[in-house]
């Protein structure tokens, strides 16, 4: 996979001449003034750049960052399974040590923190590709990893990786038993009660839990250790009563029951996990679109015989190159996980709301990928929505296991704007992702990501899960994309769609923001939450839209952007503070105009900024971070967030609020 000029993956078509008449793009009515005119300019060319990076087929795609752990844990599992090659060594290790901070750590995000784990598995993959532990560089990266407490305090995960070659031991991790999937889905702290990213991730970590292999260890860490002598000090437990105290016990008996579990029926249990392993490997041999699940698939599936000839063995490792992004200066980096569905039905929203015609051939194009996406069968959800049709998309090319709630919104708004020529087509898809959406609301009347009332308290508390949100309750973002979709299909009154409504404005911050889960942060969750309210009657004048639009000005840069650290998932402090960014602006704008506050002096001054900060090819540059995957743990560089964003703030600037051109489903689901 090759990377465009723009950080977006795949081959472009030819796109349209660099005006804004090829897009068949109408002037907008009233245009006076000359931050109009500027603004209508910028939209102008950003459509144009954002056409000109649709795929033949009709998708788009940027391409998605994350941090170097994707990389390291790339190398360590080809060193695991014999396979590693110095060609994708050296690549690795170029974009490896090009991301290295000058006080030799690696962050999670831009412009953030080193991070101990992330730093150590770095580290190691450097050690892989023949870096010495005396070059500056990594002497740097030593000295700071033992200051934090060494590999002794890093995450789970790290210390899994490293207890495959011997340099931590298995005895040492928390266990996780592959007794674990004969649990039904109604026990606690069954499968299903973690979210699908940490399901998929844990059935295959049972298995390499209870086989603890150990592959020879290509040279020894010493440098990595506080104390080399005394590498894994003991850790005092916290007090019984505690839960905390409560689940390290728990973890002891396990470790106990693992020198004694009866063979054939821990036996049966590893053959159950592979089971339920192989049956979620998607189309294109990977699972859940992720690259996670697929790494720890590979390494339980081979400990449990399947050599690497093996067809499920064979397609599952080419999965994982198709997740490689190759720089022109010959890095490679890896992606977490293939975002063409989600970035397709923003990229449609954004050039039907800056005026493209709904019948142009790159909608209808996109339109017929889209639909060709939708998911028929049931996956993981069905356990707790039984008798729910599917009809759901998914975030990636191949994942019909786990489609999810967010993309399903968004992809029945795109499509609610495309003038396609099989309407009737159109119409029974868009009913039934509408249908499966309003099945998968939770009890509280609001909507997670991939399962509904996936809200179980005890699977973060367990010692294994130090690495991120593992369970998927509803959050505000995608509550408000739903009933945003509800809305505009004609469902603003539905019973679900007011549930919704009630939850959202319950969830609002004193300071008059929502929280944001999967973008950065209080900006992406208002920048949600706003036009969704608007959208399903909720008037400008509400006091929750006054708050929210008070608190949006109160945040607002001296330069006129917004912008937001996702250190504001840990320090209030940060909470709406950051230098300014083109999404963040762009949600911040949106949610400004659905309020109607267009000729405010904010929404002038978000709008100039767009404009003034343009690139002359019609992007914008943006290396921070917007996106989240785990609050905190895990961040997100949408490459694609920087064009569609702005885009479509710019577009409503200039052209209103986006006017469907479908009448709306208008059934009770």
């Amino acid at each position: 996979m090759t990377a465009t000029t723009d950080g977006s993956s795949g081959p472009p078509v030819a796109g349209p001449a660099a005006s804004g008449e090829a897009t068949g793009i109408r002037p907008a009515a009233g245009g006076a003034g000359s931050l109009a005119r500027s603004a209508e300019d910028a939209m102008r060319r950003a459509a144009d750049c954002l056409l000109g990076h649709q795929d033949a087929q009709g998708w788009w795609k940027g391409d998605l960052q994350t941090n170097v752990t994707m990389d390291a844990e790339d190398l360590l599992l080809r060193q695991f399974l014999g396979i590693r090659d110095d060609t994708v060594t050296e690549a690795a290790a170029r974009w490896i040590r090009g991301e290295q901070r000058s006080d030799g750590t690696w962050a999670t995000f831009h412009g953030g923190p080193g991070e101990l784990s992330t730093t150590v598995e770095a580290y190691v993959a450097l050690r892989l590709a023949g870096d010495r532990p005396e070059d500056p560089h990594m002497a740097r990266a030593s000295a700071w990893i033992r200051e934090q407490g060494g590999i002794a305090a890093t995450r789970v995960f790290t210390r899994i990786w490293l207890a495959l070659f011997g340099w931590w031991s298995w005895d040492d991790l928390p266990e996780l038993p592959p007794e674990l999937i004969f649990l039904p889905p109604w026990f606690p702290l069954n499968i299903y009660d973690f979210g699908q990213w940490a399901r998929q991730t844990i059935v295959p970590l049972t298995v390499v839990s209870a086989k603890r292999p150990v592959r020879p260890a290509p040279f020894p860490l010493d440098e990595l250790h506080t104390d080399p002598a005394r590498p894994r000090p003991r850790q005092a437990l916290a007090p019984a009563v505690s839960w905390q105290g409560f689940f390290q016990r728990a973890d002891k008996a396990l470790h106990l029951y693992h020198k004694v579990a009866p063979r054939r029926l821990r036996r049966i249990a590893m053959n159950t996990a592979a089971r339920w392993i192989i049956e979620r490997q998607e189309n294109d041999g990977c699972w859940g679109g992720i690259q996670p699940p697929a790494v720890y698939s590979l390494i339980a599936l081979h400990l449990l015989g399947y050599d690497l000839d093996h067809p499920v063995m064979r397609e599952g490792l080419a999965s994982l190159d198709r997740f490689a992004v190759w720089r022109a200066d010959g890095a490679r980096m890896i992606e977490a996980c293939q975002s063409p569905v989600w970035d397709t039905c923003l990229a449609v929203i954004a050039l039907a709301d800056a005026g493209l015609p709904a019948d142009h051939p790159a909608l209808v194009r996109a339109a017929d990928w889209m639909l060709g996406e939708q998911i028929s069968r049931t996956g993981d959800w069905a356990v707790r929505r039984p008798h729910l049709t599917p009809g759901g998309w998914a975030f990636e090319f191949h994942n019909d296991t786990y489609p999810d709630i967010d993309d399903t919104a968004e992809v029945v708004l795109a499509l609610g704007r495309v003038r396609h020529p099989d309407p009737l087509r159109v119409d029974i898809a868009i009913a039934r992702g509408v249908r499966w959406n309003l099945g998968m609301q939770s009890k509280n009347g609001a909507w997670g990501a991939f399962d509904a009332d996936n809200d179980s308290p005890f699977p973060n508390r367990l010692p294994f899960c130090d690495f991120g949100e593992v369970i998927d309750p509803p959050s505000a973002d995608v509550t408000a994309h739903v009933v945003e979709m509800l809305a505009y299909e004609g469902l603003a009154a539905h019973p679900r769609a007011r549930r919704g409504v009630a939850w959202l404005l319950g969830q609002q911050e004193p300071s008059g923001a929502w929280f944001g889960r999967w973008g950065v942060n209080y900006l992406y969750g208002t920048g949600s939450v706003v036009p969704a309210l608007i959208a399903a009657g909720v008037p400008a004048a509400h006091p929750a839209i006054r708050r929210a639009v008070d608190w949006l000005a109160s945040v607002q840069n001296e330069d006129g952007g917004w912008g937001e650290d996702l250190r504001s998932y840990r320090e209030r402090r940060w909470i709406g503070q950051g230098v300014s960014t083109a999404s963040q602006t762009a949600w911040a704008l949106l949610a400004l105009l659905a309020a109607g506050e267009r000729e405010s002096k904010a929404a002038e001054r978000g709008a100039a900024w767009l404009a003034a900060t343009q690139r002359p090819d019609g992007s914008w540059d943006e290396p921070q971070f917007t996106g989240t995957g785990f609050p905190w743990d895990f961040s997100i560089n949408y490459h694609l967030y920087r064009q569609v964003f702005p885009l479509t703030a710019l577009g409503r600037y200039v052209r209103g609020e986006p006017r469907m051109i479908r009448a709306g489903v208008r059934e009770g689901g």
